[in-house]
């Protein structure tokens, strides 16, 4: 492979060999011209024949130069074809090492964006992620924006040719090509689905405004599906990270927090309600006769039972209160900010939300609560935790489906009562 510098040497020779080749052939033509109008006999005629073939070596001379020079161009586009993929490898291989480094979703999309930027600095772009549940991608970057493109904020998987296809698409109506139902305007859009690992994880998409749109969409179709591929693992593998990251704190049966994330948290609010002076309530639920369910239904029926407990608690409290698995049918739930009688008054809201479960499965659904308090009835993490657990003990006792409150430390003696709230 010719350098640069060695290029400009080889045109600059060519050209000068062309310029030498040109004035020989002048000189040529004028010698001949004499030549004829001077010839009278053989000797004159002998001069004009050896003009004549120093005419046709001039020629061939001058078609060499022209053939030499067509390879020269050649060589020339294909060096600077063979410079362009190496850029664009470069600036590849530098987007799979930013995007290495990349925590979320938005890192990787400004790693995209710088990358196409560079690469396809005409076209305008659009990132598209799928959502949680997996029925709608949304919009996660834009850039290059466009007269007459405006990417939609979200689109369906089932009115998109390339999601269905697995391939790039163009949609462009000055073409007439068959467009997708969620494109709208006359600018020509290229869409590239984004899989890895036999998953699609998005779709990026390139709009270009040009008259003969089709024809650069069909140029850059490679290069934005190199950077589709580089993309689809990134995306790949941010989803296999938050995978891993909500395994390792929610529970996969109920979606609720592991008791892990439960300690973590317990003894975090503890200790702001220490510094601040505040209250924080731990309630301990325990689902009636689970066992029994399981035996006269089957644990598939019970597996529902315990999804629709975890949904009906977590509905019915504020999103900064935690819900926890704490170990089998039984659940914990840390009240940040909140006092005992407020909390007895939550369980009781919880405790009628449960027990309307019954209806809806054709089953006897219910809970008993016990519930602590910092600092009314506790003074640490540890104590407000046990000492919820033997008011759940003592609902249990009681009769199940009713709520047990520890004492309040100071307040009560021993011989008296405990709050009862039945069902």
């Amino acid at each position: 492979m010719l350098s640069d510098d060695a290029l400009n040497a080889e045109l600059k020779r060519a050209r000068d060999s062309r310029r030498n080749a040109l004035a020989l052939q002048a000189s040529c033509c004028a010698l001949v011209i004499a030549a004829l109008l001077a010839s009278s006999g053989f000797g004159e005629l002998f001069l004009a024949g050896a003009s004549l073939l120093a005419i046709a070596t001039v020629i061939n001379t001058l078609v060499l130069s022209q053939r030499s020079m067509g390879q020269l161009r050649q060589q020339i586009m294909r060096f600077q074809d063979s410079r362009s993929a190496r850029r664009q490898v470069e600036e590849l291989f530098a987007m799979t090492d930013m995007l290495q480094a990349a925590e979320g979703y938005e890192d990787a999309g400004a790693v995209l964006m710088a990358t196409s930027q560079r690469m396809l600095p005409d076209l305008a772009g659009a990132l598209y992620i799928f959502n949680n549940s997996g029925d709608r991608l949304d919009l996660a970057s834009s850039w290059n924006s466009i007269e007459g493109y405006t990417p939609p904020q979200a689109l369906l998987p089932g009115h998109c040719w390339a999601l269905k296809r697995g391939k790039p698409h163009i949609n462009d109506p000055a073409s007439q090509t068959l467009c997708c139902s969620h494109h709208i305007g006359p600018v020509g859009v290229v869409e590239v689905p984004m899989t890895a690992r036999g998953e699609v994880h998005g779709l990026l998409m390139f709009g270009c405004d040009a008259e003969d749109s089709f024809d650069r969409l069909m140029e850059v179709r490679r290069t934005a599906r190199a950077l589709a591929d580089s993309m689809s693992l990134a995306l790949s593998n941010i989803a296999l990270r938050e995978k891993l990251r909500t395994q390792s704190l929610r529970d996969p049966l109920t979606g609720l927090y592991n008791r892990r994330y439960m300690e973590d948290a317990l003894e975090r609010y503890c200790s702001l309600a220490e510094r601040s002076g505040g209250s924080t309530s731990v309630m301990m639920i325990d689902l009636d006769h689970f066992k029994r369910l399981n035996d006269e239904h089957g644990h598939a029926k019970g597996d529902a039972v315990l999804r629709d407990v975890a949904a009906q608690i977590t509905g019915a409290l504020r999103p900064s209160d935690v819900v926890a698995r704490y170990g089998g049918e039984e659940l914990m739930v840390i009240l940040p900010q909140c006092d005992l009688d407020d909390a007895v008054l939550k369980a009781e809201l919880l405790r009628a939300r449960v027990e309307a479960l019954s209806e809806v499965h054709r089953a006897k659904i219910t809970a008993s609560f016990g519930i602590a308090s910092i600092p009314e009835t506790s003074t640490g993490p540890i104590d407000l935790v046990s000492l919820a657990d033997e008011a759940l003990y003592e609902a249990k006792q009681a009769g199940r489906n009713c709520i047990r409150c520890a004492e309040k430390r100071g307040t009560r003696p021993d011989n008296l009562p405990r709050l009862v709230i039945p069902g």
